[in-house]
């Protein structure tokens, strides 16, 4: 039984379907503004760094080891909402990538430092250049005072669960 939709047919071929829905009190909520601008931001980041074929949380590892070299895996994933098998499973690739190099603590034998290799150095720096015009085509769209409002509104959301 083919599926019928409660939507009125195109009248005109040139309208796309998203220009008949009406969004009731939808495009009003929070939540839903977030994630639409959180889309958004992710497509466009992952369109500017998919040569270096990594992704937000990869750049983010390698960004953090690099400010703070011989952090711990545990750290990271904290510091980035991960639980730990997720972290091990993702620091494992940017190793076998030869990006982290894992070193057994002098300290804790329990704990494993990270560090960035030269080639995870390198394509950092080349990552962040491209981050930097992601980051300021967003920046764009705002005022220096909208700016400034939008990344304080944003910072409350930050220790929430």
């Amino acid at each position: 039984m083919p599926r019928v939709s409660n939507l009125k047919r195109r009248e005109q071929p040139d309208e796309s379907p998203a220009d008949e829905l009406v969004f009731a009190e939808l495009d009003g909520l929070l939540g839903y503004l977030l994630r639409r601008a959180q889309g958004a931001m992710h497509r466009d980041f992952m369109a500017s760094v998919a040569s270096f074929e990594l992704t937000q949380k990869q750049a983010a590892t390698l960004w953090l080891i690099q400010a703070n070299a011989g952090v711990s895996q545990a750290e990271i994933a904290t510091a980035l909402g991960m639980d730990r098998a997720t972290m091990m499973a993702l620091t494992d690739r940017l190793e076998d990538r030869g990006f982290v190099i894992r070193r057994r603590s002098s300290i804790d034998r329990r704990r494993q430092d990270l560090y960035l290799t030269p080639a995870g150095q390198g394509i950092l720096r080349k990552c962040k250049a491209r981050i930097a015009e992601h980051d300021e085509r967003f920046r764009a769209l705002f005022t220096a005072p909208e700016l400034a409002s939008l990344l304080d509104a944003l910072k409350k959301f930050q220790n929430l669960g």
